[in-house]
């Protein structure tokens, strides 16, 4: 076959750390042969190194040839896979279906270059592929039992199973009889399996650290803001250079390793699935498994405060320590009760009364009309969700509805597999009667054809409505009123008319492609 009659194709590689059988190498290889003795030429290389076939967020290979397929015109014409595991070992295999069937939809069929099967579509073929895409979900479903009751087991023997140690703690690995072999840094990982890892203390200021934010927590009384604002105050930096919150200082008082405990199962995680909380009951504690920096009296006495500061507290306590921090304040928002000392959390007040308006409702406190950025986002994404709802009815023969995970907005998706973003942009005041748009172009689909609506300055209704072919940057960038970047794309003055202006929005990007 002459050169200039290849069929060009892209491939995909996946590696996670199970088997040297697929390497990046081996799979390329393979794929070469195939293209080779089938007439295709890969011309471009998707891959993902060490990445689970779990879950799709953490492959970023995927999600780019993904986008590219859809978006059309990706100057390939298949897509070159080792084998059926190394596409995804997703629990759900109508997953994997999925992915599949939007890059054949859009033109661009999958080719299995490792099977003994041809993914023709004929029912021998539907069948084998059906059949080992089970058998792959249920290769990770086996191997996560297996792996979680080693860690049980190792965490029972009092050896370290994470991969962070924590502020004020090293990780130090040993021989199977605890001799001392060399401390780790960060990144690190054993290359032994028979090696061990336990804790150790860390630098003297940091061990001195965790120590006096006991001391100011049990003997002072403070808060758990109030002391990450002392720290910040002070210049006490963690790690990467990060600040104190109020998180990094509750991790430090109630994890147990620092009384030198060895603990384990304290969340769960199954297969990528969204972290539980597990009770205490259930937690694998191994005591004097290393060093400690805080002795089991102080931390225990820790425990007491932590828990008496709202574990007892009624509904109507709360309440009114809320209104004895607004009539000494005079407002109030969320800085002002972390801030606050003796006040419990916030997440405290949403945890028992759903939301902090919600507390501010029933103090009688009439809350401002620009909302905090946590109860912001929340009305964001409702809107989102709202929008997306109220354009997929109006167009039920040409639109449908894609959720891409539980924490990711969704998407619309045009009869033929287009993916369309919709993003729903705040109005932020920097001066006076001045107000900006801020669009976060880091939270992926910035290549999608995208509507782009953004609120009124009350962020209570929709200002205006945009289509963009994509949008063209990749970082955070503001937007003025009748910024000239809006040009990029089309208004859209009626929502009746949004699959004609996404069509003529598409035309227009392939023509300037051709």
């Amino acid at each position: 076959m002459v050169a200039n009659q290849l069929i060009p194709a892209a491939q995909y590689l996946r590696m996670s750390t199970e088997h040297q059988q697929y390497s990046l190498e081996n799979q390329s290889t393979a794929i070469r042969e195939y293209a080779e003795s089938h007439g295709f030429e890969v011309i471009r290389t998707y891959s993902d190194s060490a990445r689970s076939g779990v879950v799709l967020k953490h492959r970023a290979g995927l999600r780019q040839l993904l986008e590219d397929v859809v978006a059309g015109d990706p100057g390939y014409q298949a897509v070159l896979v080792y084998d059926v595991s190394r596409w995804g070992r997703f629990q759900d295999t109508d997953e994997s279906a999925h992915y599949e069937f939007l890059c054949k939809s859009s033109g661009v069929p999958i080719l299995y270059c490792g099977e003994t099967f041809a993914n023709d579509g004929t029912l021998p073929s539907l069948i084998m592929k059906a059949l080992k895409r089970t058998m792959a979900g249920e290769y990770s479903r086996e191997l996560s039992v297996k792996v979680l009751a080693g860690q049980r087991r190792l965490a029972q023997q009092g050896f370290w199973q994470g991969a962070v140690p924590g502020y004020g703690l090293r990780r130090m690995l040993v021989s199977p009889d605890r001799v001392p072999k060399q401390a780790l840094v960060s990144g690190e990982r054993k290359s032994i399996a028979t090696d061990r890892v336990t804790l150790v203390p860390g630098p003297a200021h940091e061990v001195d650290t965790v120590r006096t934010i006991y001391r100011m927590f049990v003997s002072e009384k403070r808060s758990a803001h109030g002391i990450a604002r002392k720290l910040n105050d002070d210049g006490v930096l963690r790690p990467r250079k990060s600040k104190w919150d109020h998180g990094a200082v509750r991790e430090i008082l109630t994890n147990p390793k620092y009384t030198g405990c060895a603990v384990f199962g304290r969340t769960t995680s199954k297969l990528h699935t969204p972290e539980v909380k597990l009770p205490k009951s259930e937690w694998i504690l191994r005591p004097g498994a290393f060093e400690p920096i805080v002795d089991a009296a102080t931390f225990v006495a820790a425990q007491k405060v932590y828990e008496g500061r709202t574990f007892g507290t009624t509904n109507e306590e709360l309440l009114d320590d809320l209104r004895a921090l607004l009539a000494s304040t005079g407002r109030l928002s969320l800085a002002i009760i972390r801030n606050a000392p003796d006040m419990a959390s916030p997440s405290t007040y949403r945890h028992r009364f759903g939301s902090l308006r919600a507390a501010y409702k029933m103090i009688g406190y009439a809350y401002p009309s620009r909302l905090d950025s946590a109860d912001l986002r929340r009305r964001i994404k409702k809107i989102h969700e709202e929008l997306v709802a109220e354009i997929a009815r109006a167009f039920p023969k040409d639109l449908s509805v894609v959720r891409q995970g539980k924490r990711r907005r969704s998407l619309l998706r045009l009869a033929g597999g287009v993916l369309i973003s919709v993003r729903v942009v705040a109005s932020v005041r920097v001066w006076r009667d001045t107000y900006r748009w801020i669009v976060d172009a880091t939270t992926g689909g910035h290549r999608l054809v995208t509507l782009l609506a953004r609120l009124d300055e009350s962020n209570s209704t929709f200002l205006d409505f945009h289509v963009f072919p994509n949008i063209d940057r990749r970082n955070k960038f503001r937007l003025s009123l009748n910024d000239d970047w809006l040009h990029h794309g089309k208004r859209l003055a009626d929502l009746s008319r949004f699959c004609k202006i996404v069509k003529e929005v598409r035309a227009a990007r392939r023509s300037t492609r051709t």
